[in-house]
């Protein structure tokens, strides 16, 4: 599963800046750098959806057009996946008891390198690869660790605004492998 995760994303990543070197559209100004500050909504999947059913973030992307159907992306921020609460009953001959624990949020610095490719007037494919760097143990008593991530996505931008969608990998460390379904709202201008 993990492997197949990789194979798709990078065949994503692959299409994205295949097509977008072929197409005409006109949406981002080449030499220009941008700035942008966005609001992330991250629903986890795989092994981290067993310690988290959501996960908030905030990002700052600095854009660069390479020409106008061509930009080259830097993203980091702060990623917060909220830990889920666990119960579990206890019976005896005279009682049950239940006792409930509220798992450890995973909090990660990514820092990613990446790039879009502009398909028609605003609508683009991204693809960004870089690292994620845990914040604290994912479980008390284990090391944290870095990550390797790989994230392909689509979206829509427009002079002022940045709406975009994306699978986020996360792979190797001590933790193992995760993964996370992002959408990325943002406020950018240029510079």
């Amino acid at each position: 599963m993990k492997t197949m995760t990789k194979i798709i994303a990078s065949a994503f990543t692959a299409a994205a800046i295949f097509i977008g070197t072929n197409v005409k559209a006109q949406t981002t100004p080449a030499n220009a750098l941008r700035f942008g500050v966005g609001v992330e909504g991250l629903l986890p999947v795989g092994d981290l959806h067993d310690g988290s059913n959501v996960g908030l973030g905030g990002t700052a992307r600095l854009q660069y057009g390479v020409n106008k159907n061509v930009a080259l992306t830097l993203t980091s921020g702060y990623y917060n996946f909220f830990g889920k609460s666990h119960s579990e009953s206890f019976t005896d001959a005279t009682s049950t008891t239940t006792i409930t624990v509220k798992g450890r949020s995973l909090g990660i610095v990514p820092v990613k390198a990446g790039i879009k490719a502009f398909v028609a007037d605003g609508f683009y494919f991204s693809g960004e690869a870089g690292a994620g760097f845990e914040v604290h143990e994912p479980i008390a008593g284990e090391d944290k660790s870095t990550k390797l991530i790989l994230a392909p996505g689509l979206g829509y931008a427009t002079k002022s605004w940045d709406i975009g969608a994306r699978y986020e990998n996360f792979s190797g460390g001590n933790s193992g492998s995760y993964g996370t379904v992002g959408l990325r709202i943002a406020y950018g201008f240029g510079l």
